[in-house]
């Protein structure tokens, strides 16, 4: 089947449109499509985004336990993925997830759509069988990696060539996290809701509250500043949801309690306005355990100029120039990330400017969501003929230029 070369039919296919990445690059791919002139189709279980969703011009098809791992609903969902795709001419199905991964494969192959995937996440391989389930992202007709650290896994874990394999980063809305963008007003209510003192320096550790994130050790470093810097003003905000319905929260609660910390933290859970929570950071703070697959937080830290301090593996090695871009530190080192809070804290006005400026500098560069939404239909191009990523380019154009400062404010 084949959609019009000039308006085809895009289909992405994903668990649930609740909140997250992959929800988030969801929603910019579809309104990227509409952008192109072409027709943006979205299939999940549903969720709190959807009318943001249809906002953007888009078609939300309700897909029931489209992230159920039952076979049964699997088996039954492709079946019905594929009747959608041949009523709605459906040219092309991008899924995201693995789950609707194998969904979408079963209905692809039948109908001959084409099918791209995206391995968003961090999914691991040792158990038996996993290897098999994961590799259904690495299945599709083009496979794109969010970094250059997943595509290495990609091609040397699951055999994905370079003809099939496209590196596109996920991206920031520069706009959106821009210094000029956000109000005094805007900063002044997120500061009275968190309870914080004026004058008081902030440490910001966004994303959601999940071991691997890194709170405890942070937690850790804070005592050690505390220790250093008993009398000087700082809070550290934890801006995130508790993904074990406040069971992890109180963990960290007890931990601080203990260190001596509890007027210095806040858990601030979901924040709605991130770009004004890191407009009120002295800092960023992104000290993963683990490698992240990419870790937008830290892109949209450095678009609003703020120093950022991440661990120094996965694809932070690629967004972060240490001591240019923002502070790499060795992972799961609660000294050396005590350090780099403590140089911030303590590094002239100046050095601070230097290094926001060139870290906004290096995302509007390389880590836009503009870049992000051109390059992935360009992929779709390269399946379909089509010529949605100029088309895209000509919207921009005609719109005025951005003017970038690139200044810390």
């Amino acid at each position: 089947m084949a959609s019009s070369l000039s308006s085809p039919v895009i289909l992405q296919i994903l668990p649930a449109l609740q909140q997250g990445g992959v929800e988030r690059g969801t929603l910019e791919m579809a309104q990227a499509i509409t952008q192109a002139g072409g027709k943006a189709l979205v299939a999940s279980s549903g969720g709190r985004l959807v009318p943001m969703l249809r906002s953007l011009g888009a078609e939300h098809i309700t897909l029931p336990e489209c992230g159920s791992r039952n076979p049964a609903h699997v088996w039954k969902n492709a079946r019905v993925l594929a009747r959608i795709l041949g009523q709605h001419n459906v040219a092309l199905v991008h899924a995201r997830s693995r789950i609707p991964a194998w969904t979408a494969r079963m209905a692809c192959r039948c109908t001959r759509t084409a099918f791209v995937t995206t391995w968003h996440g961090v999914h691991a391989n040792t158990m038996p069988g996993k290897k098999l389930y994961n590799s259904v992202l690495a299945s599709g007709d083009r496979v794109i990696a969010i970094s250059a650290h997943i595509g290495r896994m990609l091609h040397k874990d699951y055999n994905v060539p370079a003809t099939r394999l496209r590196v596109i980063p996920r991206g920031a809305d520069i706009g959106q996290f821009s210094p000029h963008a956000v109000s005094g007003q805007r900063m002044h209510q997120l500061a009275e809701q968190w309870g914080i003192p004026a004058g008081s320096a902030i440490i910001l550790m966004p994303g959601r509250l999940t071991g691997w994130k890194g709170q405890t050790l942070v937690l850790q470093a804070l005592a050690q500043l505390e220790a250093g810097l008993p009398d000087q003003p700082w809070h550290c905000v934890f801006a995130g949801s508790d993904k074990a319905d406040g069971r992890y929260v109180q963990e960290l609660t007890q931990l601080a309690s203990s260190l001596g910390l509890d007027d210095r933290i806040r858990f601030a859970g979901h924040c709605e306005d991130m770009p004004a929570a890191m407009a009120l950071a002295s800092m960023v703070l992104v000290p993963s355990l683990r490698p992240e697959p990419f870790g937008r937080v830290v892109v949209e830290a450095q678009a609003m100029c703020r120093p950022v301090i991440v661990s120094h593996h996965g694809a932070a090695v690629e967004t972060v120039e240490n001591g240019v871009t923002g502070l790499s530190v060795p992972p799961n080192n609660v000294e050396a990330l005590a350090d780099a809070m403590l140089a911030v804290l303590n590094a002239p006005a100046a050095s601070l400017v230097h290094m926001g400026t060139a870290a906004r500098q290096a995302v509007v560069a390389h880590y836009t969501t503009e870049a992000m939404q051109h390059a992935t239909l360009g992929v779709y191009d390269e399946l379909l003929g089509t010529r949605l990523a100029p088309a895209f380019l000509h919207t921009k154009n005609e719109t005025a230029p951005f003017q970038d400062h690139g200044l810390a404010g």
